[in-house]
């Protein structure tokens, strides 16, 4: 799925506010089927993210195009990107804003993560070109329960 942002709205359950232009593929796909998964590559998959972002789902299998291994999800149809650092299965939980803004809100349904890729900065799109390295981790004391 190719997206223009995403951010986390809600803990519990959790949700995921995530915008998809109207013109991609994925806005059609997701909209229709009510799912996807997030994938979120590593900074190792900086290429192939690139290329994905500048291809169409329309007539492009990206996965076999691009080099990556397709895994079944547990919860959605929607594929899990093998090389990815985490994936995330969701569902729309409210289509509400969808036809508007291309906001879906998303509920995580099943969250992946590679356990032999702890710790690696994943890449994120800033737009135009432009990607952002999450990088380290600070930890500080909550006061939640």
């Amino acid at each position: 799925m190719t997206l223009s942002w995403l951010t986390l709205l809600e803990f519990e359950p959790p949700l995921v506010g995530c915008v998809i232009s109207k013109r991609d593929h994925s806005f059609a796909a997701v909209a229709a089927s009510g799912e996807c998964v997030i994938n979120i590559p590593t900074l190792e998959l900086a290429d192939a993210v690139v290329d994905c972002g500048n291809a169409s789902g329309t007539d492009t299998d990206k996965l076999a195009t691009f080099g990556m291994i397709s895994l079944p999800a547990n919860q959605v149809q929607a594929p899990l990107i093998a090389e990815c650092f985490a994936k995330l299965e969701c569902r729309v939980g409210d289509p509400s804003m969808v036809s508007r803004y291309g906001l879906f809100v998303l509920e995580v349904v099943r969250a992946w993560i590679q356990p032999d890729a702890k710790n690696h900065p994943t890449l994120h799109h800033r737009g135009h070109g432009a990607f952002m390295r999450a990088g380290e981790t600070i930890a500080l004391p909550s006061k939640m329960k």
